[in-house]
């Protein structure tokens, strides 16, 4: 691929419904995966069409944010060039399917997602885990912070918000990992909904916890997620801050790599998405923020989220095509 025009202006509004479609056709290749049981067939298939449909755009896209390291995966992976090379320089963050397991068991919540901005706009955030702590638009800066305890982030939240800490709902991943965390929140009279995957649709219910009931996201998950989480908020709106945890060297040495050096740091939303982003999600299961994708006799029909943190914009689009019925 040559990148004749990487310096050519992002044209965030001509290139959004491109990413749409980027989005919807990771959806739809997954489509006849759902409920079967198998994660790795519905990841690839998501991959495969996504990827296809990307070296479509005009653009020269880099993958920042991917399948992972170039040599754990043969698509997609980090620092893959995509695109035509004819158009703008964009840094790309992507997970094909956020929640293979959700998609396989058909359970709620499982999304394609993709977001795009200016070559260098986004952290190169390393395969490790990320400290996360996420609330909604409307707040003042710093009105909860990673340093807090669990408790106090409920409470100055609820504090924020004129109500008392058992108005307050948070989003936690269910795992071993948050049993101490989960303890102190319920103690303090807040309720929890536990998630068993997808925390980049976790942090996104945050930005509408009038639709979803969600008031803040807390605990740790993959680093890459945090990134595209922040992409969405970006446009959204609301707060996120992460902290890079490192389970061991090699961790540590992916960071180097990404050419990170301080590994304390927190990162808030601006920082880990420096520029104005496009953000697309289509929902595969469906779930509070999307619906699933409908299969009827002769089409296939699929809603998806466009936002731009330029103008603030959300549009909610259908997407309705026929299908051959061996494609069903």
């Amino acid at each position: 691929m040559t990148s004749n025009t990487s310096d050519a202006p992002f044209y965030d509004r001509m290139l959004s419904l491109g990413l749409a479609r980027v989005a919807e056709q990771a959806a739809l290749a997954s489509a006849s995966l759902i409920g079967r049981g198998d994660e790795k067939a519905a990841d690839q298939a998501a991959v495969n069409a996504m990827r296809e449909q990307l070296n479509l755009l005009d653009i020269a896209g880099v993958v920042v944010i991917g399948e992972g390291e170039r040599d754990e995966a043969p698509m997609l992976y980090i620092g893959e060039e995509v695109g035509t090379g004819n158009g703008p320089g964009v840094d790309i963050a992507l997970d094909p399917l956020e929640g293979t397991t959700l998609t396989a068991k058909d359970m709620p919540n499982a999304l394609t997602v993709i977001a795009m901005g200016p070559r260098g706009s986004m952290l190169h955030a390393p395969d490790t885990y990320m400290d996360k702590l996420a609330i909604g638009p409307g707040f003042a800066e710093g009105v909860v912070s990673l340093e807090m305890s669990p408790r106090e982030r409920v409470e100055a939240l609820a504090k924020a918000k004129g109500c008392t800490p058992s108005d307050i709902t948070v989003c936690i991943l269910e795992r071993p990992r948050h049993e101490a965390m989960i303890a102190e929140v319920r103690e303090t009279g807040a309720s929890i909904r536990l998630i068993t995957d997808g925390d980049v649709a976790g942090v996104m219910h945050c930005a509408e916890s009038g639709t979803t009931g969600i008031d803040m996201y807390m605990g740790q998950g993959g680093a890459p997620e945090g990134v595209l989480a922040a992409a969405a908020l970006k446009c959204m709106g609301g707060q996120i801050f992460g902290r890079l945890l490192f389970r061991n060297d090699d961790e540590k040495a992916r960071a180097a790599k990404a050419g990170i050096t301080d590994l304390d740091r927190i990162y808030s939303r601006d920082e880990m998405v420096t520029q104005d982003v496009i953000f697309a999600a289509t929902g595969v299961t469906g779930g509070s923020l999307l619906p699933r994708i409908k299969r009827q006799p002769g089409w296939v029909e699929t809603t998806t989220l466009l936002m731009r943190s330029k103008t603030g914009s959300v549009r909610r689009m259908s997407y309705r095509t026929p299908v051959a019925p061996h494609q069903m």
